[in-house]
């Protein structure tokens, strides 16, 4: 049988491969990556195949996944197209679209855009396909990243807008934001870090599984006069909506820059 190859050996590929070995996915995988040290790690983590020829790799696959940074994309859809024009393919490049990804190399494509955290099978991943990939394939690529946790199949014009606002980057920064500043006001690391995990953590997480509305929890959580509803109006007056939305602007403007890297 014929492996979904991976193209690129880094860190996505790694908190993937350790998704797909946790949930005991049995389809064949091969990794490529001109780095032998990432292979080598690989193959001890997670005891995957790995091939350092990019042409015996690609002759090995059914389903490309091309899992290499926006800047490196040209260049390798040059090295590939000799060899790759019938395979369906699958780009983890954020801001760059299927267009341009088939003028590059006329194969079908799809976009995937999987969070790190399906190395633990809590992830999510946003999905698009062109209009001509393979039904086959599609199911299969379904399939590969629902592995790793939640998958999410939507339009094309609304990826970049999702890419910059599901990362779990967001979560670490106001964990490390809230626990900084709780330390600031006299709590030790620990105590500020185990605070500021319940606030964001387990209140998230509450609102996802108990169907109640996000608005009737803030109402909950701020009663007026009260502690938590007087830091929410000082943050808000603070700008901390505006910060966010700049952040999330600045996010997809870079998307919308890679686009033009190839």
């Amino acid at each position: 049988m014929k492996a979904i190859v991976f193209v690129g050996g880094g860190r996505i590929t790694s908190a993937l491969l350790a998704g797909l070995r946790l949930a005991k996915y049995s389809v064949p995988l091969l990794v490529h990556d001109h780095h032998p040290r990432k292979l080598r790690q690989l193959n001890k983590l997670y005891g995957v195949k790995t091939e350092e020829n990019l042409q015996r790799a690609i002759a090995q696959a059914r389903i490309l996944v091309v899992a290499v940074r926006p800047a490196s994309i040209s260049g390798l859809l040059r090295e590939v197209s000799p060899v790759a024009r019938t395979l369906p393919a699958v780009s983890l490049a954020a801001g760059i679209p299927l267009a341009t990804l088939r003028k590059r190399l006329p194969v079908r494509w799809a976009r995937a855009m999987p969070s790190p955290t399906c190395r633990s099978g809590r992830g999510l991943t946003a999905l698009t396909f062109a209009g001509d990939f393979p039904a086959t394939a599609k199911r299969e690529v379904r399939k590969l990243f629902a592995k790793g946790g939640e998958i999410l199949e939507i339009p094309e014009r609304k990826f970049d807008v999702f890419t910059v606002t599901y990362s779990c980057s967001h979560g670490y920064h106001a964990l490390a934001a809230l626990a900084d500043s709780a330390e600031k006001l006299g709590l030790d690391k620990k105590l500020a870090l185990t605070a500021a995990a319940h606030a964001l953590a387990d209140g998230i997480v509450a609102w996802r599984d108990g169907h109640i509305s996000l608005e009737r929890l803030l109402h909950e959580a701020a009663t007026p006069g009260g502690i938590a509803a007087g830091v929410m109006e000082s943050m808000k007056r603070a700008g901390y909506k505006k910060v966010v939305l700049r952040g999330l602007a600045a996010g997809l403007s870079r998307a919308r820059q890679n686009s033009k890297l190839i």
